[in-house]
């Protein structure tokens, strides 16, 4: 898909019976965060108990036996995918090592900029490496503190990294949920039954019959063990920096994230879009599916013009779909989509997508809808054009590869074929997203403007 791929999803749960069973439902509604891989470690107590492969939730747990073989009241899930590190399995999570103190469980969403300086450094000091994961970093960094507890020795780790991360750390008798301190990914809190859920999105909490407690906040430690909870914060509180495209693309609409439900939000953007752009004398407005659906029901709502499914998705077609040979390249596209001719036969659409990486996937879209019987295509684009990758946790493709960044909007439009073509605005987008207690958000992709210095040599990249 011509699409920024996702991060990754974690959860945690404490105090609940059979509580791989929870991660492992938890994992299912977090799919979306990560198809990579997957993987779970749970406690009874006296050891850790890991299973992880590459492959989606269903393909890694496909026997009944292995989350049998994953006993205890505490558990952990992680789904993949590869930011930072190769998609190697040494590089799925949980990653589990014996320390010091006993064994050590983390499982890790986000992306840190000083990988490769951390890495140096630790290297010189004599440190071991069994992946390529900027994750194991976290677990050196805590073999490597003198702290008193793990608690304190996970907040000292974490004082030394700069970047994104949303991560859950688990012994045998406690398990700890941290946030970075700009707060760019999200990671929310549950109760169920007198135990606890953390998990990346709230959808996750749902399915486990969990109620919302609140976020983890940005610089905030959360230690779950036979005390309670207990709030430990390990840095000072700054202005907020929450990936904004949690709520363009990447969370489900049905969860919270970042105090806002994803989907109250989307329908904001789809507004914003039709107040600002508008398309005179149309016919119905139709989606990219699914996550545009959202945000073109907004649209339709502003305008008054009849939203109509006109593209079915093939929900069956995995990451690993192989794309055809170049004289059935179409193919990619049309196992994927499918354009419904008695919808938009003789019409004049208005096409609502969320974003625009390479513009190859909406380029062929363009030509099925109108092969389909449209006479007319014009696209809307619910979010600004995406000049500079993610350094955070997403997977862009290099600045070479995105459209936006070399090309002006009247070039992609003629790229991709359609009528007329315009995004939403920077500050059409900021103005969709909630701004409660200060938050505030991390806009690079957008706008090249980094908030947390980058290890990397590149002349191009800003800093705020």
């Amino acid at each position: 898909m011509d699409k920024p791929k996702p991060n990754c999803g974690v959860i945690g749960i404490w105090g609940i019976p059979e509580a791989s069973t929870m991660a492992y439902l938890g994992l299912y509604a977090l799919q979306h965060r990560g198809q990579e891989a997957a993987g779970i470690v749970s406690t009874d107590g006296k050891r850790l108990y890991r299973h992880a492969r590459t492959g989606l939730v269903a393909d890694v747990f496909r026997r009944r036996d292995i989350l049998e073989r994953l006993p205890g009241d505490m558990a952990m899930g992680h789904n993949r995918y590869s930011t930072t590190g190769g998609s190697s399995a040494d590089n799925v999570q949980p990653l589990l090592v014996q320390d010091r103190t006993g064994p050590i469980a983390l499982s890790h969403n986000g992306n840190l900029v000083d990988y490769w300086r951390l890495r140096r450094f630790l290297e010189e000091e004599g440190s071991l490496f069994q992946t390529s994961s900027d994750s194991e970093l976290i677990l050196q960094l805590v073999a490597r503190s003198h702290g008193g507890t793990m608690s304190d020795r996970l907040m000292e780790a974490l004082q030394m990294v700069h970047g994104a991360y949303s991560l859950v750390l688990m012994t045998k008798d406690q398990l700890i949920a941290a946030r970075d301190p700009l707060g760019f990914r999200p990671l929310c809190i549950g109760k169920r039954d007198g135990g606890w859920v953390v998990a990346s999105e709230s959808c996750a909490l749902d399915l486990l019959g969990a109620e919302y407690i609140r976020d983890v906040n940005p610089g905030e430690a959360v230690l779950m063990d036979k005390k309670g909870l207990q709030f430990l914060r390990f840095a000072k509180l700054r202005e907020r920096r929450h990936c904004i495209f949690e709520f363009v693309y990447f969370s489900r609409p049905d969860s919270r994230v970042f105090g806002d439900n994803v989907d109250k939000t989307r329908r904001r953007l789809g507004h914003y879009l039709a107040k600002g752009h508008p398309v005179e004398n149309v016919d119905m407005v139709i989606s990219v599916p699914d996550s545009s659906n959202t945000a073109a029901l907004g649209f339709s709502h502003e305008t008054g013009i009849p939203f109509e499914l006109a593209l079915i998705r093939n929900h069956y077609v995995g990451r690993t779909f192989i794309e055809p040979e170049q004289r059935m390249r179409d193919f990619g596209v049309k196992i994927k989509f499918n354009p419904v001719a008695g919808v938009l036969k003789d019409k004049r659409i208005v096409v609502v997508e969320d974003s625009i990486v390479r513009g190859t996937t909406l380029k062929k879209l363009v030509s099925h809808i109108r092969n389909a019987g449209a006479i007319e295509v014009n696209v809307r684009v619910s979010s600004p054009p995406i000049t500079s990758p993610c350094f955070y946790g997403m997977d862009f493709p290099t600045k070479d590869e995105l459209m936006a960044a070399w090309h002006s909007v009247e070039e992609i439009r003629e790229f991709i074929g359609a009528d007329s073509l315009e995004y939403l605005t920077e500050e059409e987008l900021l103005a969709s997203v909630p701004h409660d207690n200060g938050q505030g958000y991390c806009t690079a992709c957008f706008t090249g403007k980094y908030p947390v210095p980058i290890d990397v040599e590149d002349d191009t990249v800003k800093f705020d």
